[in-house]
């Protein structure tokens, strides 16, 4: 029997995951059932397609009968097309840890359990760990994430075998620096951008101070001055727990977004994590320095770090995007569950079921997210990248189907179990839920081997 899908305007959706052939020199067209594009305000197309060209960028986004005749192949695929998520804070590669140290503060967290064992991974081990976690990203429809970590050219051949899009921003940590220098640090990920950063491919570079409760505020502005020379993202952790909020101001006597603005590491391109405890002055800052914060209310749920005064931020102006941290903290890394709680924790953090949207909530994950990080993703638009994901809309959680709703569905439905294909710049790299590229059950029995010896 036919399933009854979507039936919205008259038009029927279909639930199966799809095979594309999309090696035509012409380009190829996606046509959906509906179309979210992205632009900004929830808009949903019936009928929708996507146009991509060899380069695996997008020219022309509508109604079919908008773009008339396709230049290349035409795939109806149905379900709805929707703009891939961006994970705008992650590490990865720490799928070797997943649920290590449940329970312990944060601090402890880290000293007790995550430095320990990241003292003992090699090279193959984060290859491993930023694959498996590259895969599960891509099934649940998160095509891009912006990673802080080390092993950098293991996470980059991750990635470019799975497919996925990255930017790597290597860490630079106190306990890799015992005379204090930071100079040759600084070096290699300048050597590191020089050879991996590609806007015209699939992997960008940036720089990633840890924090400033673990760098002195001189080390910071030394990093963020290597950045701001070769215009590259400064990623750093900010204001996650009131105890290194409070460690900062004993030690200096200020903040420490007071101490970035300070040293001049607000002058460039900066995402700083989490922002839990920032205060007014500090978001006025960000603001004006034009900074991005990178919401991880799951992780920090778990660490028992705090709640981000999210709606606040939004009402100041502050630009503020979704991310899943590090697996060891979440524990996992299906940013929709982000898209869930972030609204949810606003209204009821503030007593208001209109503090945040769902439209909002879902931009945080996709245009905004792709402007912080300065891709042109997250967004269907004509010269943008071809990073496209399918819903399945055949699905409970999706019934009884209004279009009016859909936005809402998407967003409190918190799980990206309904994405059944991705493409990423114009590359099928998910066919029915499963990679087209990587062997996952391969993955899956190496990072086991190797997170039990790094438990040992």
């Amino acid at each position: 029997m036919a399933s009854l899908g979507w039936v919205l305007n008259g038009v029927m959706s279909s639930g199966t995951g799809v095979g594309v052939t999309t090696d035509s020199g012409d380009g190829f067209r996606l046509v959906g059932d509906y179309l979210l594009a992205g632009e900004g305000g929830g808009v949903v197309t019936p009928n929708g397609a996507v146009d991509v060209d060899a380069a695996g960028r997008i020219t022309a986004v509508g109604s079919v009968a908008e773009l008339g005749d396709a230049a290349g192949s035409v795939h109806n695929v149905g379900g709805l097309l929707m703009p891939g998520l961006v994970n705008t804070h992650a590490h990865t590669a720490m799928t070797l840890l997943r649920s290590a140290g449940d329970g312990l503060p944060l601090q402890d967290w880290l000293t007790q359990v995550v430095w320990p064992r990241e003292g003992q991974m090699t090279d193959e081990d984060a290859h491993w760990g930023m694959t498996l976690g590259s895969l599960e990203m891509l099934a649940n429809g998160v095509t891009t994430s912006c990673e802080m970590y080390f092993f950098e050219s293991a996470m980059v051949e991750a990635v470019q075998n799975t497919g996925g899009r990255m930017v790597m921003t290597p860490g630079v940590v106190s306990a890799l620096l015992p005379d204090g220098d930071v100079a040759p640090r600084i070096a290699e990920l300048a050597e590191l951008h020089q050879r991996y950063h590609d806007p015209a491919g699939r992997i960008t570079v940036g720089f990633a101070p840890h924090s400033p409760y673990d760098l002195t505020p001189d080390q910071v502005g030394q990093i963020a001055a290597g950045a701001q020379a070769v215009d590259a993202l400064m990623h750093i952790h900010l204001e996650e727990t009131e105890a290194e909020r409070q460690q900062v101001l004993d030690a200096h006597g200020k903040t420490a977004t007071q101490l970035l603005a300070d040293v001049g590491a607000l002058e460039g391109r900066v995402l700083a994590a989490h922002g839990v405890w920032l205060d007014e002055t500090d978001r006025r800052l960000l603001i004006e320095a034009d900074a991005t914060i990178a919401h991880c209310p799951m992780s920090n749920l778990k660490l028992g770090s705090g709640i981000a005064p999210l709606a606040s931020m939004l009402d100041e102006g502050l630009r503020v995007v979704l991310a899943t941290d590090g697996v060891a903290s979440n524990d996992n890394l299906d940013l929709w569950e982000e898209v869930k709680l972030a609204p949810l924790l606003a209204r009821g953090a503030g007593h208001d079921p209109g503090a945040v949207d769902a439209v909002t909530a879902l931009d945080m994950a996709t245009r905004t997210a792709g402007e912080a990080l300065g891709i042109e993703v997250g967004e269907l638009r004509a010269g943008a990248w071809a990073d496209v994901i399918r819903i399945d809309l055949d699905r409970p959680v999706f019934a009884p189907g209004r279009v009016e709703d859909l936005v809402s569905h998407l967003v409190y439905q918190g799980s990206g179990g309904n994405v059944t294909d991705v493409w990423v710049a114009g590359e099928q790299v998910i066919a029915a839920g499963k990679s087209t590229r990587v062997d996952q059950a391969e993955a899956m029995a190496e990072v086991r081997a190797r997170g039990h010896r790094l438990a040992e």
